[in-house]
Protein backbone atom coordinates (compact mmCIF):
# COMPACT_ATOMS: atom_id res chain seq x y z
CA UNK A 1 0.00 0.00 0.00
CA UNK A 2 1.27 2.96 -0.98
CA UNK A 3 1.50 5.85 2.26
CA UNK A 4 -1.69 7.59 0.87
CA UNK A 5 -3.70 4.63 1.15
CA UNK A 6 -1.91 4.03 4.12
CA UNK A 7 -3.08 7.37 6.04
CA UNK A 8 -6.43 7.02 4.55
CA UNK A 9 -7.19 3.72 6.22
CA UNK A 10 -5.98 4.86 9.25
CA UNK A 11 -7.85 7.88 9.03
CA UNK A 12 -11.29 5.61 8.09
CA UNK A 13 -9.84 3.32 11.82
CA UNK A 14 -7.07 0.72 10.56
CA UNK A 15 -5.13 1.28 13.90
CA UNK A 16 -2.87 -1.39 11.61
CA UNK A 17 -2.52 1.15 8.91
CA UNK A 18 -0.67 3.57 11.15
CA UNK A 19 1.69 0.77 12.49
CA UNK A 20 3.08 0.03 8.95
CA UNK A 21 3.33 3.73 8.51
CA UNK A 22 5.72 3.90 11.66
CA UNK A 23 7.82 1.01 10.61
CA UNK A 24 8.17 2.43 7.06
CA UNK A 25 9.24 5.80 8.03
CA UNK A 26 10.72 5.19 11.62
CA UNK A 27 14.57 5.37 10.17
CA UNK A 28 14.27 7.70 8.07
CA UNK A 29 12.55 10.51 10.29
CA UNK A 30 15.13 9.81 12.72
CA UNK A 31 17.84 10.02 10.61
CA UNK A 32 16.59 13.63 9.06
CA UNK A 33 16.06 14.35 12.95
CA UNK A 34 19.53 13.39 14.12
CA UNK A 35 21.16 15.00 11.01
CA UNK A 36 19.56 18.09 12.03
CA UNK A 37 19.52 18.23 15.73
CA UNK A 38 23.51 16.35 15.55
CA UNK A 39 22.80 14.61 19.10
CA UNK A 40 21.43 10.86 19.06
CA UNK A 41 19.62 10.56 22.50
CA UNK A 42 17.41 13.52 21.52
CA UNK A 43 17.09 12.69 18.04
CA UNK A 44 15.45 9.12 19.61
CA UNK A 45 13.56 11.53 22.10
CA UNK A 46 11.67 13.71 19.50
CA UNK A 47 11.53 10.75 17.11
CA UNK A 48 9.03 9.00 20.01
CA UNK A 49 7.67 12.15 20.14
CA UNK A 50 6.96 12.63 16.45
CA UNK A 51 4.71 9.38 15.96
CA UNK A 52 3.01 10.26 18.78
CA UNK A 53 2.03 13.31 17.22
CA UNK A 54 1.52 11.81 14.13
CA UNK A 55 -0.79 9.85 15.68
CA UNK A 56 -3.09 12.01 16.85
CA UNK A 57 -2.94 14.80 14.43
CA UNK A 58 -2.86 12.81 11.07
CA UNK A 59 -6.45 12.80 11.15
CA UNK A 60 -6.54 16.14 10.61
CA UNK A 61 -4.44 16.17 7.19
CA UNK A 62 -7.29 17.07 4.54
CA UNK A 63 -5.05 15.51 1.36
CA UNK A 64 -3.40 12.35 2.06
CA UNK A 65 -1.32 12.35 -0.87
CA UNK A 66 0.95 15.24 1.09
CA UNK A 67 1.14 13.27 4.17
CA UNK A 68 5.09 12.85 3.31
CA UNK A 69 5.41 16.72 3.52
CA UNK A 70 2.88 17.11 6.41
CA UNK A 71 5.47 14.24 8.35
CA UNK A 72 8.69 16.68 7.25
CA UNK A 73 7.40 19.92 8.20
CA UNK A 74 6.03 18.36 11.67
CA UNK A 75 9.41 16.79 12.01
CA UNK A 76 11.48 20.25 11.23
CA UNK A 77 9.39 22.40 13.37
CA UNK A 78 9.96 19.42 16.38
CA UNK A 79 13.86 20.55 15.87
CA UNK A 80 13.26 23.79 15.27
CA UNK A 81 11.64 24.17 18.78
CA UNK A 82 14.36 21.83 20.23
CA UNK A 83 16.75 24.19 18.67
CA UNK A 84 15.53 27.48 20.22
CA UNK A 85 14.94 25.21 23.72
CA UNK A 86 18.64 24.89 23.54
CA UNK A 87 19.83 27.74 22.60
CA UNK A 88 18.21 29.39 26.16
CA UNK A 89 19.53 26.12 28.21
CA UNK A 90 22.30 24.63 26.48
CA UNK A 91 22.95 21.19 26.59
CA UNK A 92 26.80 19.35 27.03
CA UNK A 93 26.91 15.94 25.73
CA UNK A 94 29.89 13.96 26.92
CA UNK A 95 29.57 11.13 24.51
CA UNK A 96 27.38 11.09 21.18
CA UNK A 97 29.61 8.38 19.12
CA UNK A 98 27.38 5.92 17.50
CA UNK A 99 28.82 2.67 17.01
CA UNK A 100 26.63 -0.08 16.21
CA UNK A 101 24.74 -0.94 12.96
CA UNK A 102 21.57 0.12 14.30
CA UNK A 103 22.42 3.72 15.01
CA UNK A 104 22.86 6.72 12.87
CA UNK A 105 26.96 5.96 12.47
CA UNK A 106 25.91 2.24 11.10
CA UNK A 107 23.52 3.99 8.53
CA UNK A 108 26.58 5.72 6.59
CA UNK A 109 27.77 4.31 3.12
CA UNK A 110 31.41 2.40 3.73
CA UNK A 111 34.57 3.69 1.63
CA UNK A 112 34.58 0.02 0.68
CA UNK A 113 31.56 -2.27 0.96
CA UNK A 114 32.98 -5.26 -1.03
CA UNK A 115 34.41 -6.66 1.84
CA UNK A 116 34.63 -5.87 5.60
CA UNK A 117 36.85 -3.18 6.63
CA UNK A 118 39.63 -3.21 8.74
CA UNK A 119 39.82 -1.78 12.55
CA UNK A 120 41.83 0.98 10.81
CA UNK A 121 39.51 2.07 8.36
CA UNK A 122 36.45 1.90 10.14
CA UNK A 123 38.19 4.31 12.77
CA UNK A 124 39.08 6.26 9.78
CA UNK A 125 35.36 6.51 8.43
CA UNK A 126 34.27 6.82 11.97
CA UNK A 127 36.26 10.11 12.14
CA UNK A 128 35.01 11.04 8.71
CA UNK A 129 31.42 10.99 9.98
CA UNK A 130 32.50 12.68 13.47
CA UNK A 131 33.95 15.55 10.86
CA UNK A 132 31.22 15.87 8.82
CA UNK A 133 29.03 15.95 11.48
CA UNK A 134 31.06 18.63 13.55
CA UNK A 135 30.87 20.48 10.19
CA UNK A 136 26.98 20.45 9.80
CA UNK A 137 26.53 21.89 13.05
CA UNK A 138 28.67 24.75 12.37
CA UNK A 139 26.79 26.06 9.40
CA UNK A 140 23.36 28.40 9.33
CA UNK A 141 20.41 25.97 10.36
CA UNK A 142 18.24 27.24 6.95
CA UNK A 143 21.32 25.56 5.04
CA UNK A 144 21.63 22.43 7.21
CA UNK A 145 17.90 21.52 6.88
CA UNK A 146 17.95 21.76 3.22
CA UNK A 147 21.55 19.58 2.67
CA UNK A 148 19.81 17.15 4.90
CA UNK A 149 16.54 16.87 2.85
CA UNK A 150 18.29 17.42 -0.36
CA UNK A 151 21.69 15.32 0.48
CA UNK A 152 20.26 12.83 2.67
CA UNK A 153 16.57 12.46 2.43
CA UNK A 154 16.52 12.59 -1.57
CA UNK A 155 13.86 15.24 -1.85
CA UNK A 156 12.81 16.99 -4.78
CA UNK A 157 13.35 20.91 -4.78
CA UNK A 158 9.20 21.38 -5.30
CA UNK A 159 9.21 19.00 -2.38
CA UNK A 160 11.75 21.12 -0.14
CA UNK A 161 9.69 24.33 -1.24
CA UNK A 162 6.65 22.75 -0.30
CA UNK A 163 7.76 21.81 3.15
CA UNK A 164 9.80 25.07 4.21
CA UNK A 165 7.20 27.19 2.15
CA UNK A 166 9.39 29.22 0.39
CA UNK A 167 10.12 29.18 -3.19
CA UNK A 168 12.36 26.50 -5.59
CA UNK A 169 14.76 29.31 -6.33
CA UNK A 170 15.22 29.85 -2.61
CA UNK A 171 15.57 26.32 -1.89
CA UNK A 172 17.87 25.82 -4.36
CA UNK A 173 20.17 29.37 -3.22
CA UNK A 174 19.87 28.01 0.68
CA UNK A 175 21.71 24.64 -0.86
CA UNK A 176 24.22 26.11 -3.12
CA UNK A 177 25.53 28.65 -0.36
CA UNK A 178 25.38 25.38 2.51
CA UNK A 179 27.38 23.07 0.43
CA UNK A 180 30.11 25.96 -0.08
CA UNK A 181 30.19 26.78 3.31
CA UNK A 182 30.23 23.27 4.59
CA UNK A 183 32.98 22.68 1.97
CA UNK A 184 34.86 25.99 3.21
CA UNK A 185 34.95 24.36 7.05
CA UNK A 186 36.12 21.52 5.51
CA UNK A 187 38.81 22.67 3.84
CA UNK A 188 40.33 24.38 6.22
CA UNK A 189 40.82 20.82 7.44
CA UNK A 190 42.15 19.50 3.92
CA UNK A 191 40.02 16.84 3.87
CA UNK A 192 36.77 18.77 2.23
CA UNK A 193 36.92 16.29 -1.04
CA UNK A 194 37.29 12.95 1.04
CA UNK A 195 35.15 13.95 3.20
CA UNK A 196 32.14 14.82 0.61
CA UNK A 197 32.46 11.89 -1.11
CA UNK A 198 32.36 9.81 1.35
CA UNK A 199 28.96 11.12 3.01
CA UNK A 200 27.53 12.72 -0.01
Amino acid sequence: MTDTALVTAFQNGDINAFNTLVWRWEKRIFNYIYRIIGNEETARDLCQNFFLKMFREIKKVRDPEKVVPWMYRVALNMCRDEMRRQKKQPLVYLDDNPGSDQTPGGTIRDLNDTSSPSPEQLAHNNQLVAILKKSLMAIPEEQREIIVMKQYQGLKFTEIADILGVSVNTAKSRLYYGLRALRKILESDRLDKEVMLHEM
